[in-house]
């Protein structure tokens, strides 16, 4: 760790001219005034984790500004030139809504002109799925997205994708950081841009990509008899205004209800504590727009539209919130019942899911006879077990607990767009079969076991949160638990030292995993914990899982206290309230 003398002197490198007057005054302001701000702003470099760049925008070297995104934009350049050699490279980029991203991106398109590439730079703001599927089309060697996905305004990212449409993964991404490492001034960075190798791109992008999302759907003709649905879709001020309202139109939906106050596209997110389809909060106005409506069905997707809430009404008509796991259990089964209904099974398709989502997708699979796989948290990791399968599996769905969720392959990153309509359908053919979305979800329950799930953040912020959090991951690591709420630690997963603990057999396995600094408890009663720090936000998140048998649908409410109740008592247990 960097003493408080070496943080001012490395940011008092930042007065020199090669940094603009605004970039200046800050650190001045910094340097005199805000000495916690500078430790968090100099503490450390930024670097690529499981989402690429992301911090809060300012100056400083562990902030999101035109020199931390030039210095990694110049090291990939740097990385892709040795890649490629001297043959002809591409690259695609795209932003969000937030404050700055255009700047950005320009910026970035800048650079990467600058250093001989031809640039596929998007008219104007663009959900990041079709950034994945326009690195593909477009046959380029890399992309970049500007966004921070649902993170709070002050927040802005880069995310970098390799040739096949997903973000960067080893040995590429640790490659990426060793060649941003060699540039030491801004002067290595080629700011001045060659405006004859950019390219703009917009409809005619906008238009194959949405042909390959109108591909997923399974069952048009039922839509035309329920093309009339009332659905509520919020963008959440974000990129889903562009692609979302089209997509349902060309699947064959026709009562799409707005949010007017969110479609305006602002990076300050005026109408929403955070823009975080996660969040309750961020879909009070649509549902207020669906009741008032009418409305079967309420959608949001995040600023950058990779990200999928759904809101749906239960037995008494209200609403309720799914959360990711829910929603990502419905389109797995969804996907797989038409698939085996329409006999369109080949023997080789398989789904993914990640190691913190709900273990129900496997139940699920099983069910179909289908293939499934783990990996760790990102979709990154989705792509590229994809592309090592490609000609030999075939990827037909798949999800996050946090809201993400991608059918079929032709993008290589979670896809909201698709999803959107996906779920549309699923209702259009839930109605069909004479019950609701959420009565679908209740059958799947009773069918293969309750599984109910929460999450928790402690939000740990700065030098010192992440001190702490490193401290209890080593503590839980250390020294792991015999018992969580009364019921045996049966077997414990650490993927940092990839080892699988089977505590009752005394036995130990490999886990067939990257290092990753993830802790799973399992319990005798069913139960799975999984503890990790985040890779994109100063928090550190822990997950609960519990299942039980549900005997019947109108079981349900009684089922879920139990459920509840049964979270509550580990958490209490784990003092994490």
């Amino acid at each position: 760790m960097l003493s408080l003398a070496e943080i001012r002197k490395k940011a008092e490198s930042w007065l020199t001219k090669e940094f603009n007057e605004e970039t200046r005054k800050e650190v001045r302001e910094m340097l005199d005034k805000d000495e916690k701000k500078l430790i968090d702003s100099f503490y450390q470099d930024l670097e690529f984790g499981t989402g690429g760049l992301r911090g809060i925008m300012g100056a400083g070297t562990n902030s999101m500004n035109i020199y931390t995104l030039g210095m990694a934009t110049q090291g990939l350049s740097n990385y892709i030139r040795k890649q490629c050699g001297n043959s002809r490279v591409k690259v695609a980029i795209a932003y969000d809504c937030r404050n700055n991203s255009r700047y950005f991106a320009e910026t970035t398109a800048n650079i990467f002109s600058a250093n001989g590439f031809v640039v596929y730079l998007f008219e104007s703001l663009r959900p990041t799925p079709e950034l994945s599927f326009a690195i593909r089309h477009y046959q380029c060697q890399s992309g970049v997205v500007i966004t921070a996905s649902h993170n709070p305004p002050e927040y802005n990212g880069y995310k970098a994708y390799w040739n096949d449409g997903g973000q960067v993964v080893a040995p590429h991404d640790e490659a990426i950081i060793d060649e941003v490492r060699k540039i030491t001034s801004v002067n290595d960075i080629k700011f001045t841009g060659k405006k004859n190798r950019i390219k703009m791109i917009g409809k005619e992008t906008d238009d194959l990509f949405l042909d390959e999302v109108h591909k997923m759907s399974l069952n048009p003709e039922i839509i035309r008899k329920f093309s009339d649905i009332p659905i509520v879709y919020t963008p959440i001020h974000g990129t889903g205004i562009t692609l979302v309202p089209p997509a349902l139109k060309m699947f064959g939906f026709k009562n799409i209800i707005s949010v007017p106050e969110q479609d305006v596209i602002d990076g300050n997110f005026p109408t929403v504590k955070s823009p975080n389809p996660e969040e309750p909060d961020a879909l009070k106005l649509a549902i207020k727009k669906a009741i008032e409506t009418n409305a079967e069905l309420v959608m949001a997707t995040d600023p950058d539209a990779d990200r999928l809430g759904l809101a749906v009404r239960n037995r008494k008509g209200e609403f309720i919130l799914l959360n990711g796991n829910q929603t990502g259990v419905i389109l797995v089964w969804y996907i797989l019942s038409q698939f085996k209904e329409k006999k369109k099974y080949k023997g080789n398709e398989y789904i993914i899911k990640t190691i913190v989502t709900s273990d129900l997708m496997e139940r699920i699979a099983e069910d179909f006879n289908v293939e499934y796989f783990n990996v760790l948290t990102g979709f990154k990791f989705f792509a590229e077990l994809i592309r090592e399968n490609e000609g030999i599996k075939k990827y037909i769905g798949g999800g996050e607990e946090s809201y993400g969720f991608l059918p079929g392959d032709y993008v290589r990153d979670k896809d909201a767009v698709a999803s959107c309509a996906l779920a549309a359908e699923a209702t259009a053919w839930s109605k069909s079969n004479g019950m609701s979305l959420f009565e679908l979800l209740l059958d799947i329950y009773v069918k293969y076991g309750f599984y109910k799930e929460k999450l928790i953040n402690i939000v740990r912020k700065g030098n010192e949160g992440a001190n702490e959090i490193k401290a209890m991951m080593t503590g839980y690591r250390n020294n792991p638990p015999e018992k969580i709420n009364n019921s045996l630690v049966v077997k414990m997963n650490d993927y940092e030292t990839q080892i699988s603990h089977d505590i009752l057999k005394d036995t130990k396995t490999s886990i067939d995993l990257i290092k990753s600094d993830v802790l799973q408890f399992f319990l005798a009663d069913g139960t799975k914990i999984s503890i990790r720090p985040s890779g994109t936000e100063p928090k550190i998140k822990f997950y609960f899982s519990v299942n039980t048998i549900l005997s019947s649908s109108d079981k349900f409410e009684e089922t879920e206290k139990i459920l509840d109740k049964r979270i509550s008592d580990i958490i209490t247990d784990m003092k994490l309230v």
